[in-house]
C-alpha cells in the first residue's frame, strides 16, 4: 500500500518535472529566436499551457517578422540616402556633439582630397582649418552666418569653399547638438575671378603706357606745332604711329583669343602632308632669319604620316614660335625644327640656342600677357599674348603644347597634333 502511494505521489511529480523540461528549453529556443531574430517553430509536444505556447511563439514570430520588416525598411532608406548623398557635388559633413565625424559623402573627399576624412575621427585631426572649426561653433552657438567663404591650403593648391551649416537634433538618448555642413567647391570660380582681375589689370598696364605717350606727343604737336622744327614734328609722328601699330596689335591679338575661347571656335580641317606644309612655312621664313643673321634648319623624320588640320591657324602658331626665337636670340643663333611622328600624335619641337627662360618662369610663358623679360619684350613690340594664342590653337586642334628650357640652356618649345583617323574622320574636339 505504501509503495502504491509513493507511485501515485510520484507520477504528477515526474509530470511536472518534465513539463518544466519542456517549458524550460521552450524559453531558451524563444530566447535564441529573439536574439537571432528568426521564426520561432513550437514542437508539438503536448503539456500543460500548450495553448499559451502557442500564442506566446505567434506573438514572438510577429515582433521577428516586424524587426525584418523594418530592418529592411532601414537597409533601403539608407541605400537611398547614400544614394542620394553620393549624386550631390556638394559635400556633406555631420558632426555629432564630441566633434566626431558622424557622415561624410563622396563630393566632400574630391573637394578636400588631402583631408582623410575617416568616420568616427575628430574633425579637429582631418580637417586642419581653423576657420572651418571657428565655423562649426558658430553653427553650435547659433551665431553662424548662412554663407561662409573659407580657403583650404592644401599639397596641390588652395581650395575655396561655400559653406552653409544647421543643427541637427539630438541622437537617442543624447542631448548634445549636431552639426551639418554642406560643403560647395567653388574654386574654379575664384580663379576664374582672379583670371578676371588679372587680365583688366594686364589690359589697362598694356593699354595705358601707348596710350600715354601718344596722349603725350599729340599734345606737345597740338601746342607747338607752328614753332616746332619740321625735324622734330616728323620723330613725334613718327612715335605716335608707332604706338599706334603696338596698339593695333594688342587689339588684334585680343580679339584672337577671344575669338578662340568661344564656345562657337571653329577649326577649318583639311588633310595635309606635314612635310610639305611646314617645308614651305620654313622656306617663307628663311629670308627673314638671313636679314638677322639666325640660322634655321628643318628636321623631318622620314615618311609622316598626314595630319588634318586648320592650315591658316597652324600658320600662325609657327609664325608666333619663329617670331618669338628671332626677337629674344642674339644674332647667329641656330632655331631647328624638329617634327616626328608618334604612336598617335605628330609632335613639332621648335628650338633656339639662345639665353633660355628660368624655371621659375617656365610655368606661366603660356598665360597671357605673362613675360619674362618685361622691358625687352615691349621693347620687341611684342604683346604677350602670343604664346596663349598658340596654346589656344594647339587645344583646339586635340593637341599638347609645353615648354623645355633652362638659363643659359636655350628653349623649346613643342606641340602635338592627332593623326588623320584611318577613317578619315576628323579628330574629336578637346
Amino acid at each position: 500500500m505504501i509503495f502504491l502511494v509513493v507511485a501515485l505521489l510520484l507520477v504528477p511529480i515526474g509530470l511536472l518535472l518534465w513539463q518544466f523540461a519542456v517549458h524550460r528549453r521552450r524559453l531558451r529556443d524563444l530566447q535564441s529566436a529573439l536574439q537571432q531574430r528568426t521564426p520561432y517553430l513550437l514542437d508539438a509536444s503536448g503539456g500543460l499551457l500548450q495553448e499559451e505556447w502557442r500564442g506566446l511563439a505567434a506573438t514572438a514570430n510577429d515582433l521577428v517578422a516586424r524587426s525584418r520588416s523594418g530592418d529592411v525598411e532601414r537597409a533601403g532608406q539608407l541605400s537611398q540616402l547614400e544614394a542620394t548623398l553620393g549624386s550631390l557635388q556638394e559635400g556633406v559633413l555631420v558632426i555629432d556633439d564630441s566633434n566626431h565625424i558622424s557622415l561624410i559623402n563622396r563630393s566632400l573627399s574630391e573637394i578636400l582630397p588631402d583631408a582623410p576624412l575617416v568616420v568616427g575621427q575628430r574633425i579637429e585631426a582631418v580637417i586642419h582649418s581653423s576657420g572651418f572649426l571657428a565655423f562649426v561653433e558658430d553653427i553650435r552657438g547659433g551665431r553662424a552666418a548662412s554663407q561662409v567663404e573659407l580657403e583650404f591650403a592644401g599639397k596641390t593648391g588652395n581650395t575655396w569653399i561655400e559653406a552653409t551649416g544647421a543643427l541637427l537634433p539630438p541622437a537617442p538618448g543624447g542631448s548634445g547638438k549636431w552639426v551639418l555642413c554642406v560643403l560647395h567647391n567653388i574654386t574654379r570660380q575664384k580663379r576664374l575671378e582672379n583670371m578676371r582681375k588679372d587680365f583688366v589689370a594686364n589690359v589697362s598696364h598694356e593699354l595705358r603706357t601707348p596710350l600715354s605717350v601718344i596722349k603725350g606727343y599729340v599734345e606737345t604737336l597740338v601746342d607747338g606745332a607752328a614753332d616746332m622744327p619740321v625735324a622734330d614734328r616728323e620723330r613725334f609722328l613718327r612715335t605716335v604711329q608707332r604706338h599706334t601699330d603696338r596698339l593695333h596689335r594688342i587689339l588684334e591679338d585680343l580679339l584672337a583669343l577671344s575669338r578662340l575661347e568661344s564656345p562657337q571656335a571653329e577649326l577649318h580641317l583639311e588633310a595635309v602632308d606635314p612635310a610639305t606644309f611646314i617645308a614651305q612655312l620654313v622656306g617663307d621664313y628663311s629670308i627673314r632669319c638671313k636679314t638677322t643673321g639666325h640660322q634655321l634648319c628643318l628636321r623631318l623624320a622620314p615618311d609622316l604620316p598626314g595630319v588634318r588640320l586648320d592650315a591658316g591657324k597652324i600658320t600662325q602658331v609657327f609664325e608666333n614660335l619663329l617670331d618669338n626665337a628671332i626677337k629674344y636670340t642674339p644674332s647667329g643663333s641656330q632655331i631647328t625644327i624638329t617634327i616626328a611622328a608618334m604612336a598617335t600624335e605628330l609632335e613639332i619641337r621648335v628650338h633656339d640656342n639662345g639665353p633660355g627662360i628660368p624655371a621659375g618662369d617656365l610655368p606661366r610663358i603660356f598665360e597671357r600677357f605673362y613675360r619674362v623679360d618685361k622691358g625687352r619684350s615691349r621693347e620687341q613690340g611684342g604683346t604677350g599674348l602670343g604664346l596663349s594664342i598658340v596654346k589656344h590653337i594647339v587645344q583646339l586642334h586635340g593637341g599638347r603644347i609645353g615648354a623645355e628650357s633652362g638659363a643659359g640652356q636655350g628653349t623649346t618649345i613643342f606641340f602635338t597634333l592627332p593623326l588623320s583617323p584611318s577613317n578619315g574622320d576628323t579628330p574629336p574636339a578637346p
